[in-house]
């Protein structure tokens, strides 16, 4: 059997899903966000941290990215407005020296928090973008992706 897309009624106009009749349940999602920085950025890094006269970048990038999460229904259109119970906003630099950015959230609800993840992490590597830019324009935002999801019809993680 097709899928059909769930935003779209059967007659082709955009509409927010009926979550009435789904029970509650525990959902999560984790996304990931990876962000390059030039050479120069990395040489400035400090104890997995970036500092300059806005601040330090990751902790302003880590508030940035639960505020995007819980803004997530003003930006997405048809995204269901819910009260995130947990948004948590981890970076780390890895090997490569890439800035891997995780958000994990959660909530009881009869919809799943995936929109939330993944806003966080982006507004989270916008951040992070903003806050560099003025030592280098060449920084990437190499991908944003789910990595997990639960508690919804059907589970999912990225293998």
């Amino acid at each position: 059997m097709k899928k059909s897309f769930s935003h779209l009624t059967p007659t082709g106009d955009p509409t927010m899903v009926d979550v009435s009749p789904k029970s509650a349940t525990l959902r999560e999602a984790v996304a990931e966000s990876v962000v390059i920085l030039d050479s120069d950025i990395v040489d400035r890094l400090e104890n997995d941290e970036i500092h300059t006269k806005k601040g330090p970048v990751f902790q302003t990038a880590i508030l940035a990215g639960v505020m995007g999460a819980k803004r997530t229904p003003d930006l997405i259109p048809l995204c269901h407005p819910i009260g995130l119970d947990k948004c948590h906003i981890d970076i780390k630099i890895n090997e490569q020296k890439e800035v891997i950015i995780t958000c994990t959230a959660s909530i009881v609800s009869k919809t799943g928090v995936e929109m939330e993840a993944l806003t966080g992490a982006s507004v989270a590597a916008l951040t992070i973008y903003d806050m560099c830019k003025g030592f280098s324009h060449n920084i990437q935002i190499k991908q944003t992706q789910l990595i997990k999801k639960t508690g919804g019809k059907s589970d999912f993680e990225r293998t």
